[in-house]
């Protein structure tokens, strides 16, 4: 393993800043990973670079996952369960399980990022979340370099968290994912357009690839694609409120749309408040708000972190003044 110093990582994030790593190491092993952790600078762990925003160059250590491989751990005539180098890109781990004929993440085609990301942010879209296929991961504590297994029930899955966004965050290096997936056709189509796009296509029959192939449809329509402007797909949480602050808010905004989480939770799409207070399309320089998507903040060319992160502060004041809701970041902000 190489150990570079005063690497350019713009090419390793999606938004893709130009900054500087004060050390970089490529880890495609255990064995790498344990020795590119043995250092006093801070270490930070780049999978896809897809859900990150660089304010500054960074003054440690950045390891890129690039931990592969696919395999069968167990199987039987309904399920399958199969592990997953944390370095696999995510998206073609789903073409790949779609190909076996399996089902169960199907919905979260397109996602950009890493196998090894997906649990921390606990990735979701279209009804089905990560958690529903989770088993377990394996995981390298940082500091000690001790190797620690969380199950299902340790993770602590919320919507866009996990434990590992909390306090656990910046502490492990996931190298294995564990998935559990249906051999027996269990499909969600009911969120977005899916079905109508599965009927539109002449599609007769519904499965994983029809579905597949819907929600790529559906993404490439509404994000724009980080080869071709820099972005870091959606860049805060949709808000969940309890349903009185709701009721409140639909009495001046009838037509805000919603989904019921709960008897007592809402979910409003940041995307329309965000849109609502006038900034879908926006750009200074830069730095903007996409046209067709107002939850994804871009980069047109040459902005930096910090004009991007100032615009996103700056939407968040104006959401809260309209609305009286507070944005939540879903991508981390370094």
């Amino acid at each position: 393993m190489i150990i570079e110093e005063n690497y350019n990582i713009q090419a390793y994030n999606t938004f893709g800043i130009a900054v500087q790593a004060a050390e970089w190491a490529v880890v495609e092993t255990t064995e790498d990973l344990i020795e590119a952790t043995q250092t006093t600078l801070p270490l930070l762990i780049l999978g896809g670079g897809s859900n990150i925003l660089f304010t500054q160059n960074f003054a440690g250590r950045v390891l890129l996952n690039r931990i592969a491989g696919k395999s069968i751990v167990e199987e039987d005539k309904d399920s399958v369960l199969i592990k997953v180098g944390a370095g696999e890109n995510w998206h073609e781990l789903v073409l790949w399980t779609i190909a076996q004929g399996w089902c169960g993440i199907e919905n979260l085609s397109l996602i950009p990022g890493t196998v090894g990301a997906a649990p921390i942010q606990n990735i979701g879209a279209y009804g089905v979340e990560l958690k529903d296929v989770f088993e377990r991961l394996e995981a390298v504590e940082i500091e000690t370099g001790e190797f620690k297994i969380f199950e299902k029930e340790d993770c602590d899955f919320g919507y866009r968290d996990s434990v590992f966004k909390r306090e656990w965050k910046s502490k492990l290096y996931i190298t294995q994912v564990y998935l559990r997936l249906s051999k027996l056709p269990k499909f969600n189509t009911s969120y977005g357009a899916i079905q109508d796009i599965i009927v539109a296509q002449g599609g007769e029959k519904i499965t994983a690839q029809a579905i597949s192939d819907a929600v790529v449809a559906i993404r490439t329509k509404k994000l724009p694609n980080p080869t071709e402007i820099g972005n870091g797909g959606s860049f805060f949480k949709n808000p969940i409120v309890h349903k009185m602050a709701f009721e409140l808010l639909e009495m001046q905004y009838p037509k805000m749309p919603h989904y019921i989480v709960d008897d007592q939770r809402i979910k409003i799409p940041a995307g329309w408040l965000i849109q609502e207070a006038g900034w879908k399309g926006y750009r200074n320089g830069d730095a903007g708000v996409h046209k067709n998507q107002a939850l994804v903040l871009v980069n047109y060319g040459k902005a930096s972190g910090a004009e991007i992160w100032t615009l996103a502060t700056t939407i968040q004041d104006s959401v809260y003044k309209k609305f009286g809701i507070e944005l939540e970041l879903e991508i981390n902000v370094f």
